[in-house]
């Protein structure tokens, strides 16, 4: 049984916020987009979601983020913070995360002090460090005093079995990720059907011998319009009554009434999106500045502007296209002289993580 712990930490204690030579430790501040990157970079997951939503402490060396640490992220629905976390002094405190070349050397503490400190100085009398492993417990009875508040088995803090339908339009390599971490019980939902806009996707093979039941919905331009299409696409969907509609390389662009039945849909995107929606430019973990690739060649997009980077991206449906809310992402560096269908091989390996790492996000915040 793997479990975690949210502990507590009594802001009345004094806290070591001594500077390290050559490091850079700063006060609270809003995270700029190249340490949001960093973040994804190194520890994947939906970290920088969370220090997007608030303040950091962030440590640098020569300009370049090496640690950082989260207080009080706003608008966060995870289950373990519907307990202690909303009592009266109470400030969060996490998000802590250390470059691995950077451990060991005490960077981490003092950005977790430097967080605490500012806390209190925010008028907390506790701080909540939530959703901890088994094995960071002494760690953070070492460097803050920690005491264990809550705990929780890791699998009460989502509903298993939610009803999860994919939609998919050419080879399903990740409808095949999905559906074998279905098996491996590593993914709890339930694939409860498969569509495709393409009679010849290889996507309904997969699904078929997962066990899935799949249906292809063609579009016959010639002899239906697009909003006849797109109804019939919406009853076929309707009729799985999915808690989820996972788009896993889905290249039918979805009408506003689509969008507008259901509550949670959700799209992977071969690029590495902005936080801010409205952004058309990302930060990539060396500074670099390069488009958003929004739109179905976003690969093949990125290797005509001789970018550097690609990445992937589980982000929300909304009626703009691939502008919502990001759930999980990941970079990937290009390689030197590297051709589009090696990048692609990459980018779909990448591209599993971040689907994983995204639905179990989505989960822990129903």
């Amino acid at each position: 049984m793997t479990r975690l712990y949210n502990l507590l930490v009594d802001l009345s204690q004094p806290f070591d916020v001594a500077q390290v030579a050559g490091i850079e430790i700063g006060e609270p501040e809003t995270a700029d987009e190249r340490t949001l990157a960093w973040i994804d970079d190194v520890f994947g997951g939906a970290w920088s979601s969370e220090a997007f939503a608030g303040s950091n402490v962030i440590a640098r060396r020569d300009g370049a983020p090496i640690a950082f640490a989260t207080i009080d992220p706003s608008g966060l629905k995870y289950a373990w913070l519907q307990g202690v976390a909303r009592e009266p002094g109470v400030g969060i405190a996490g998000p802590l995360g250390v470059a691995p070349s950077e451990r060991r050397r005490g960077i981490g503490s003092l950005a977790l002090h430097r967080a605490l400190g500012a806390l209190r100085a925010r008028g907390c009398s506790r701080a909540l460090l939530p959703a901890v492993s088994e094995d960071l417990l002494s760690y953070y009875t070492a460097v803050a005093g920690a005491t264990v508040a809550e705990q929780f088995d890791r699998t009460a803090l989502y509903r298993p079995g939610r009803r999860v339908l994919v939609m998919a339009s050419g080879n399903g390599s990740n409808l095949q990720a999905v559906a074998d971490a279905v098996r491996s019980q590593t993914l709890p939902v339930d694939l409860v059907a498969m569509l495709s806009n393409n009679l010849h996707a290889f996507a309904l093979t997969r699904a078929r011998d997962a066990g899935i039941p799949s249906h292809a919905i063609a579009w016959n331009r010639r002899d239906e319009s697009r909003e006849e299409y797109d109804r019939r696409l919406l009853g076929a969907a309707a009729a799985e009554q999915p808690d989820l509609v996972l788009m896993l390389g889905w290249m039918h662009l979805l009408g506003g009434p689509f969008v507008d039945a259901f509550a949670e849909i959700v799209n992977l995107h071969p690029a590495f999106l902005p936080l801010d929606p409205a952004r058309d430019e990302v930060t990539m973990p060396d500074g670099a500045q390069i488009p958003a690739f929004r739109g179905p060649r976003a690969v093949t997009d990125a290797l005509a502007a001789s970018s550097l980077w690609v990445g992937a991206t589980l982000h929300r449906v909304t009626h703009a296209t691939d502008r919502g809310p990001v759930l999980a992402r990941k970079p990937l560096r290009v390689a030197p002289g590297e051709e589009e269908a090696e990048l692609m091989e990459r980018v779909h390996e990448l591209e599993r993580g971040v689907v994983r790492s995204g639905l179990m996000r989505w989960l822990y915040e129903r």
